[in-house]
């Protein structure tokens, strides 16, 4: 291990790991950790930056930026993780007068590709994770074996730096679906508070910012049925709850749900419960 003090990085001991072991004598030819460092307090920025290698950094505190190329800025926060790597530029590091916490590993080997190929798939993009203090040790614990110098070591270092890697695509798949559960819910919500207003798919996917056919998709993939029998269900259930707690007239009932044909709001609500609105009145529900 390399400790000291570097102003043009940070005002604190930086840490750099670069073993020096002969690849021959690694038993693991497919992955390799080039090197590897913590970088307290880093203000330093970097400008069409390029990388020989893979490089997989953590930020753990602090705050700053990550752009790749001429895309987008985005944002970087503590538990945020991006990738740098070959055949692009990148500007990324903390905000004017700030300053973030950095650990990094460099890699090199066609695993990587195997990575890329399976589940690391959005290497563009900053991932945000749960960075706690068994996440540090993990870190940690891989400098002691990179600054062991043991080929063995390095081997293990490698392979727990796949699956701290995997754990982290993870959390962020994981996140991703949590939102995409909430935003469908959300979606749902509204259809259901909306049964009076009668709303058109335009207007309930303008709503939520998506296409009709994202619409139609989210709702068959949440009830098993298409957008319009969907809503036909819901007022169904709904003019069942009227039918046995007012005295509306089916009628009345039919028009505010939006059916201006008794007939027709008959016939649906038949074919969903099996009884016509007056005959399920009379029972009770029953």
């Amino acid at each position: 291990m390399t400790k000291y003090l570097d102003y043009m990085i940070s005002p604190e001991p930086i840490r750099l790991f670069n073993p020096a072991v002969d690849a021959s004598r690694r038993k693991i030819q497919s992955l390799a950790i080039v090197n590897a460092g913590h970088l307290p307090g880093r203000t330093m920025q970097r400008d069409d930056a390029r990388f020989r290698y893979w490089a997989f950094v953590v930020i753990t505190g602090g705050s700053g930026y990550y752009q790749v190329g001429s895309a987008d800025r985005q944002e970087v926060t503590a538990g945020s993780w991006f990738c740098l790597f070959p055949g692009e530029t990148f500007h990324y590091g903390p905000h004017d007068g700030g300053h973030w916490d950095e650990y990094y590993f460099t890699v090199e080997g066609p695993r990587v590709e195997e990575w890329l190929d399976r589940w690391l798939q959005h290497p563009y993009q900053v991932h945000k994770a749960t960075i706690d203090d068994s996440v540090i040790n993990r870190m940690e614990l891989m400098f002691m074996l990179i600054d062991s110098g043991v080929p063995s070591n390095l081997d293990r270092a490698s392979l727990m730096l796949e699956a701290f890697l995997y754990e982290l695509v993870s959390q962020a798949d994981q996140a991703e679906a949590g939102n995409r559960g909430r935003f469908v819910m959300k979606v749902i919500e509204d259809i259901s508070a909306s049964l009076y207003a009668n709303p058109e798919p335009e207007d309930l996917a303008a709503r939520h910012h998506i296409s009709v056919s994202t619409l139609r998709r989210i709702v068959h993939e949440y009830s098993g049925y298409p957008l319009n029998e969907f809503i036909h269900r819901l007022k169904a259930a709904e003019a069942k709850n009227v039918l046995l707690n007012t005295e509306k007239s089916v009628k009345e009932i039919g028009e505010a749900l939006g059916y201006q044909d008794t007939f027709y709001f008959s016939r649906v609500f038949k074919r969903i419960t099996g009884y016509s609105p007056r005959s399920y009145r009379s029972r009770g529900g029953q």
